[in-house]
């Protein structure tokens, strides 16, 4: 087999591969984009994307240097722009989101789990840099008992000058599969029967767990 033979092949592979990452990715995105909250980290996901753009990259160089026809490599550097502008927006998306819940984030160990490494030192970078900012403009010179970040005065009992992600909001959805009769509230007054391949509106919150378990998509 020729040399030409065995990059098509790569490529070929790498292309077929990168399809299926392609729409998982998408998906994610998806979900990430019209869900209030920070979703998990899809850490193998990512991975394999990225190591498809490499390969991918590293084919159409291969081209360059073995003059293959420009409609083949216009069709993989469309697969590689493609893959490359859902992976940006992807990330985009989930820094934004940790830009705006940064102190939210930073006090749930759940919420911190669900961020890669990378963007747990950004969390954390964002939160130091901002209560340091609040502390030097702001909150230094405020009376006593109305200079923290978080509380308004020492009278609260909560962390009432966080923002926190509106998980009640409503969004729209489809089911990937039978769900069937399915409680939307704690004491079971709101049932609905989820059925597969169905667009419903429903509040965040109590479809939290199927998206979670990949059984809902967001849209």
């Amino acid at each position: 087999m020729s040399s030409w033979d065995d990059d098509e092949s790569a490529a070929a592979s790498a292309a077929e591969a990168a399809t299926t990452d392609v729409e998982l990715l998408r998906r994610a995105w998806r979900n990430e984009k019209a869900a209030p909250e920070i979703l998990r980290f899809d850490t193998p996901l990512v991975s394999r994307v990225r190591e498809q753009i490499q390969l991918l990259e590293e084919t159409l160089d291969d081209f360059a240097d073995t003059g293959v026809d420009d409609l083949v490599v216009s069709l993989y550097q469309m697969d590689l722009d493609r893959t490359l502008f859902l992976l940006r927006s992807y990330l985009r998306l989930r820094l934004q989101k940790i830009e705006k819940y940064t102190m939210h984030i930073s006090r749930s160990d759940d919420l911190l789990s669900r961020l890669s490494p990378q963007e747990r030192r950004f969390a954390k970078s964002c939160a130091e840099i901002m209560e340091k900012h609040l502390g030097q403009s702001v909150l230094s010179k405020l009376p006593y008992g109305y200079d923290s970040v978080t509380r308004q005065s020492l009278s609260s009992t909560e962390d009432d000058m966080v923002p926190e992600p509106q998980l009640d909001t409503f969004v729209f959805c489809k089911t990937k599969s039978d769900v069937g009769a399915f409680q939307l509230d704690d004491i079971g007054e709101e049932v609905v029967d989820l059925v597969a391949d169905d667009l419903y509106v429903l509040r965040y919150k109590s479809i939290k767990g199927l998206v979670e378990g990949g059984r809902i998509d967001l849209i």
